[in-house]
């Protein structure tokens, strides 16, 4: 199964495209579509969709997974993030219908490191050591889309429970 792993975001969206095969994983591809802050956002977000149906057209995956939101301190920066996702799922839903899932971070963090409250560079080592990879995947935000697709493929037998509804 090819999964589609995404961190979301305004100025920079994660991807991480895995393929999963009982318990095994290789890593297709990973990075980040970048959008320019001098844009509108009309056109950022416009940006993001054209980056997810080029990844979604390219590799073809059976599933998408996506990153729930979590924002504490900067509402109006939330806010953009949010509608960039919306774009992501409406995106997704389009071309692969209702194998788009979503997972909180706590969620990924337990499935991957096995403690919801894990740090950074221990997600980013277990992602490293899971992928089998010479180094940690770089930029961050690629690095988490690879969490969110590791976290997908650990609970796809369980995988209605986080359908996106």
């Amino acid at each position: 199964m090819i999964i589609l792993g995404i961190d979301p975001g305004l100025a920079t969206v994660g991807f991480g495209v895995i393929e999963a095969d009982r318990g095994h994983y290789t890593v297709l591809d990973y990075g980040i579509i970048s959008t320019p802050k001098e844009d509108t956002l009309p056109v950022r977000l416009g940006k993001v969709e054209s980056g997810i149906e080029t990844l979604i057209k390219t590799y073809k995956p059976d599933q998408v997974a996506v990153e729930e939101l979590f924002f504490s301190k900067n509402v109006t920066t939330g806010i953009a993030v949010a509608e960039a996702r919306g774009v992501i799922l409406l995106t997704c839903n389009k071309l692969l219908g209702e194998e788009v899932y979503e997972y909180t971070p706590n969620q990924i963090k337990m499935t991957i490191t096995g403690y919801g409250g894990a740090e950074k560079k221990q997600m980013q080592l277990m992602v490293q050591a899971l992928l089998r990879l010479k180094a940690i995947p770089r930029p961050d935000d690629a690095a988490d889309a690879l969490a969110v697709a590791l976290c997908h493929g650990q609970v796809a037998g369980m995988s209605n429970q986080f359908r996106v509804r």
